[in-house]
């Protein structure tokens, strides 16, 4: 005997079974039927109340009853269809009354289950037309129920979404052709046709109206969302200009302490060691921090732009930058109050760039005005106020659009120094904006002015 060997393949089933792939002609009809039931079975007549109609944000007894105003209409158009149907039933009496009711009743249901007033309607129609005893065009919908079925219809789909809308349609061709071929074998004409090309062209209409307005919709948001990039993008970019301007001044600051901790040991006589020992540590961490900053400005600062050549501004330099700005045309005044003084080369770089922009602010947007330029040392800290006045003629000139970054720039400025600042339109017309930036007392320096208050200066 030959000997025998078995051998045992295992087979992998996958999981859910052994079943072939399905065709895409399969899985396009499953969708379909899933989609058909998720719109028009699952939780048909669910309590779906018709919301208010929103008033925009006004108020009043007028605006608190238009959000009634889609009720009211649904309802008129409900009694329409009642009185179709009242007019036209043959007889009088219980069967008319009963139409009337058939035909009232889905439209009104579309207010609060719109899906089963679909249901419901398809079997209004069907009782209204054994009572009422529908003949000729009057088959399967009378004309009550042919009113009563598009209004509900629209409703639905108007509530609704547009394959709702899709499948409703389909679903009342295929019931008129049901009615049509199985009770209405002794009917030569019947309004099946009517209906469909009527309610074709009705959802057609509500289906563009959805289209529009979820587009509508998905543009609001993407400007939102732009919108809100756009103002962080602005926030860095303004945060970056000041981090590139406050390297120059705290560089200076850093410069002078390597110079000073390197100097200091050759002004005493015979130093000790540890003496000489502390200031060398003094002017390498001096050093180490000058290359640190080095490297984080040539990360913030754009790959085109170059290192100034000159200090950064103080208030100092404003007189020359008014005298600038004069020349282009706008007249510009400036008072200054209280004892002029040195202050920290930060605050001074900040009021100087705050007062810059509002002036640019005012070239831009309200051309040909005049501005005034306020400037008060207090103990505190230093308050500025920029305002200018409405254009002499706002129609003749058109004001140079900006980037928007002006305010925000002014504002990271003053919130980076703990200070408070206000700008807005003023009662006639034109702009104010007003900073205060706080400043620990200091004894003033031997080389500041005296008692400048009330100073004038004007072109």
């Amino acid at each position: 005997m030959w000997p025998v060997t078995e051998t045992t393949h295992t087979q992998t089933t996958p999981a859910g079974g052994a079943e072939r792939p399905r065709s895409p002609e399969w899985r396009l009809t499953a969708d379909a039927l899933r989609g058909l039931r998720q719109d028009l079975f699952d939780d048909a007549f669910a309590y779906r109340p018709l919301p208010r109609a929103r008033s925009g944000g006004r108020s009043g007894r007028t605006t608190r009853y238009a959000g009634w105003t889609p009720h009211a209409a649904v309802v008129a158009l409900g009694a329409l269809a009642m009185l179709v149907a009242l007019a036209s039933t043959s007889g009088s009496g219980l069967p008319s009354l009963l139409c009337g009711l058939l035909a009232l009743g889905p439209v009104l249901l579309t207010l609060a289950r719109p899906v089963g007033a679909f249901w419901a309607s398809l079997g209004a129609t069907t009782v209204a037309s054994v009572v009422g005893g529908a003949t000729g065009m009057d088959w399967p919908w009378g004309p009550g129920s042919f009113v009563s079925h598009l209004v509900v219809l629209t409703v639905v789909a108007i509530r609704t979404r547009p394959r709702t809308a899709a499948w409703m349609w389909v679903l009342t061709a295929l019931y008129g052709f049901v009615t049509d071929t199985l009770l209405g074998w002794d009917r030569y004409d019947t309004d099946v046709a009517p209906m469909l090309i009527l309610s074709a062209l009705i959802l057609l209409a509500v289906t563009v109206r959805h289209i529009r307005q979820e587009a509508r919709q998905e543009v609001t948001a993407q400007q939102t969302v732009t919108a809100v990039e756009r103002s962080r993008r602005t926030l860095l970019e303004e945060r970056t200009t000041i981090a590139r301007e406050l390297h120059d001044v705290v560089a200076h600051h850093m410069s002078v302490v390597a110079i000073q901790a390197e100097a200091a040991p050759y002004r005493v006589q015979n130093p000790p060691p540890e003496l000489e020992k502390a200031f060398a540590t003094i002017r390498e961490n001096a050093v180490a921090a000058l290359t640190e900053l080095r490297r984080v400005l040539g990360v913030v600062r754009a790959e085109d732009q170059e290192a100034p050549d000159a200090p950064q501004p103080t208030l100092a330099d404003l007189d020359a930058l008014l005298a600038n700005v004069r020349e282009t045309g706008l007249d510009v005044a400036k008072a200054v109050t209280g004892a002029v003084r040195e202050l920290p080369p930060g605050v001074e770089l900040s009021a100087y760039r705050i007062v810059q922009e509002a002036l640019s602010n005012t070239l831009r947007h309200a051309p040909g005005a005049s501005a005034r330029v306020e400037i008060g040392y207090v103990l505190g800290g230093l308050g500025l106020r920029v305002v200018n006045g409405p254009p002499p003629a706002p129609g003749s000139v058109e004001p140079s659009p900006g980037a928007g970054h002006g305010v925000t720039g002014m504002r990271e400025r003053v919130s980076m120094l703990n200070g408070e600042m206000t700008a807005g339109p003023t009662a006639d017309g034109g702009y104010e904006v007003t900073v205060f930036l706080p400043v620990p007392a200091a004894a003033p320096a031997a080389g500041d002015t005296g008692d400048a208050d009330g100073i004038e200066d004007r072109a």
